[in-house]
């Protein structure tokens, strides 16, 4: 397991280029045939990916965590982006299209990862926050997620977002999770950008092609940086930053928070005036 330790603003706001990327982006969490995982010290929260090539892959505790299994003390949702799947968790098969989700609560002691058809593999991006209390396991296709419409081609940003893992669907402890998908020849993401800083947040950019790249907006609402992200790639969103981006055609993009509150109304709005 990869350990992130964490920053404040007024260091950032002075990071090079490549001191951003090493602190903030994770280039590579989908190996054929691994678990990879990366715990920032934000919110002690987790982001991981798998791809079962051949037979199972197992989720396990790190040295790093002290604990005996990897949800003794965790909460985790997956979400899988890749050909059909399936996790086990302590003994009952869950079968997860693309896009499809599955929350596993505190406490389950063993999680699998495996692929139908190991020549197609799933590829299963998985997150994990701390809990302190025990919900059921549970999958919600992602056509049983109910959508919400949001932008307008004029704004270039047209987009439908699924909300798998809050408040009024999959219950859980600390964490929440969700998909965002831009519709074609629209290309930006939560502009007018916001933060909130009781909680942090992941982005995992997918389903973008080789050539195509996100400029991932963070930093300070007065001190702004970017990272240029590619497909399959995941970035850190500390809770004193903003998280927006414009890509260079459509994508998609998983975000995931973790922190003290468990609402989406927790969000200080930041006026375009205010952005530097």
């Amino acid at each position: 397991m990869e350990i992130r330790h964490a920053g404040n603003p007024t260091d950032a706001k002075h990071y090079t280029t490549e001191r951003l990327r090493k602190e903030f982006l994770i280039e590579s969490l989908f190996v054929d045939g691994e678990v990879k995982m990366v715990y920032t010290h934000y919110d002690r929260f987790i982001m991981g990916g798998a791809v079962p090539t051949q037979g199972k892959l197992y989720v396990e505790a790190a040295d790093q965590l002290k604990t005996d299994y990897f949800l003794e003390r965790r909460e985790m949702a997956v979400i899988n982006i890749g050909n059909p799947g399936l996790v086990r968790v302590d003994g009952e098969d869950y079968e997860l299209g693309k896009k499809d989700c599955l929350y596993i609560g505190l406490g389950k002691q063993e999680v699998t990862f495996q692929s139908v058809d190991p020549a197609n593999p799933a590829r299963f991006y998985f997150v994990s926050s701390t809990a302190h209390k025990e919900y059921p396991t549970k999958k919600l296709g992602i056509e049983q997620a109910e959508p919400t419409h949001l932008g307008s081609d004029s704004e270039s940003n047209k987009r439908t977002i699924y909300k798998y893992v809050h408040a009024d669907g999959i219950q859980s402890c600390q964490l929440m999770l969700g998909m965002t998908i831009l519709e074609p020849n629209n290309m930006w993401n939560t502009m007018p950008a916001h933060l909130h800083d009781r909680r942090m947040e992941a982005y995992l950019y997918f389903d973008m092609d080789a050539n195509a790249r996100v400029f991932h907006f963070m930093g300070e609402p007065s001190e702004t940086r970017h990272l240029v992200v590619a497909n399959e790639q995941a970035v850190i969103s500390p809770s004193w930053s903003i998280h927006s981006g414009v890509g260079t055609s459509n994508y998609t993009f998983i975000w995931a928070m973790a922190g003290e509150n468990y609402t989406f109304k927790d969000m200080d709005f930041v006026e375009m005036k205010d952005l530097k």
